[in-house]
């Protein structure tokens, strides 16, 4: 047991390592399911390639981090070799909560989307059951089980949304119950046995082949978003605009530079319109959060002074995403400014405004 909880640490730090490279997700992204079949063979005392036992499966999923992830497992067994027959259709079934390990991510880091393969961990624990005929001559068996395995996974699709895998596993089976406490082995649901070890005489092998399909993501996607951080460059390229934006409003006051194309005109009442009438709020990538910076410049603009707001967001999503960042940008600097007494006329997104990357909202001060 020191060997699972070790194992659960591990998956843990990895899954708070690797949380800060990619955007925040929701509840609902990130979600998979896929089904499964293969054969199952008691690990010991069986000869090679003999008594074999079909099984069929469903897994439903969830990656938390590029590098760690939950999923439900889902086992039904048809044989009965070597065992005395239950009489049923579906001898067993067995039922796992596995954590899921991306080695390939830990090892290799993320790349914006899955791998064409890769190489993914699965350890966790579950309840077996053992079902029997009303002809049988003993009662149906409850275990608890633990299941490790690797799937070697390959991704494929336009947006790598559907995933083969061969997956080789081991279930142990230990901490039988029944109302027969002298029932015999043969009779388990498999291999258990009173002893609530991990031992190999009370396992079975099992090489199964799946199919997992990956849904849409809030993001457009159906993986994980890297997040962009600010750089010198961002920062530079950034002044440069607001340069060029000084030099367009001294020859022509009333209209905002084009490349940035918020706004063609704004209705200052017959003020001009100076550099000092403008707030740049600059974002990260795929966010709509205020950062110091950002409050610092707000802060700057008097209670009581009228406002317009104009949100952006960069050519990288669908339009539909960029849309909703933009309005979701201005909306947050409007929500700010007038929490300290500046009037909002207005607070509208434009979605991607020319061709370069504006992650940002322009406060226009009347």
């Amino acid at each position: 047991m020191k060997k699972s909880i070790f194992f659960f640490v591990v998956m843990a730090a990895a899954m708070t390592a690797s949380a800060q490279t990619v955007v925040e997700s929701k509840v609902s992204d990130n979600v998979y399911i896929g089904i499964n079949g293969g054969v199952t063979a008691k690990s010991t005392d069986n000869p090679w390639l003999h008594n074999l036992n079909p099984n069929v499966g469903v897994r439903i999923g969830r990656w938390i981090t590029p590098v760690f992830g939950l999923a439900l497992d889902g086992s039904a067994y048809l044989g009965n070799k070597p065992y005395v027959s239950t009489g049923t259709g579906v001898r067993a079934t067995n039922v796992s909560l596995l954590g899921t390990f991306n080695f390939t991510n830990l090892f290799g880091g993320y790349p914006g989307q899955p791998r064409c393969f890769e190489v993914i961990g699965l350890y966790g624990l579950g309840w077996g059951h053992l079902f029997r005929s009303n002809h049988a001559m003993y009662e149906p068996a409850n275990e608890m089980t633990s299941k490790a395995g690797i799937d070697f996974a390959f991704n494929f699709g336009g947006q790598r949304e559907w995933q083969f895998y061969v997956e080789p596993s081991v279930t142990w089976a230990f901490l039988h119950s029944n109302s027969q406490p002298g029932i015999q082995d043969a009779h388990k649901l498999s291999f258990s046995s009173q002893d609530p070890r991990y031992n190999v005489n009370n396992s079975a092998v099992q090489l199964n082949l799946g199919l997992v399909y990956y849904f849409g993501n809030s993001n457009g996607t159906h993986h994980f978003k890297i997040a962009g951080t600010s750089d010198t460059g961002e920062v530079n390229r950034l002044n440069g605009i607001i340069n060029d934006l000084r030099e367009q409003l001294a020859r022509k006051p009333k209209e905002v530079v084009k490349e940035v194309e918020v706004v063609k005109e704004v209705p200052l009442q017959g003020r001009e319109v100076r550099v000092e009438n403008l707030v740049f709020v600059t974002f990260e990538q795929g966010k709509s959060l205020l950062t110091r910076d950002a409050m610092a410049a707000l802060n700057g603009v008097k209670p009581g002074a009228h406002v317009q707001v104009v949100g952006t967001a960069s050519p990288e999503g669908s339009p539909e995403i960029n849309q909703r960042l933009s309005q979701a940008r201005a909306d947050a600097v409007a929500s700010y400014l007038r929490d300290r007494g500046v009037v909002v006329d207005e607070a509208v997104g434009k979605g991607v405004q020319g061709n370069t990357s504006n992650r940002l909202a322009i406060v226009y001060v009347k």
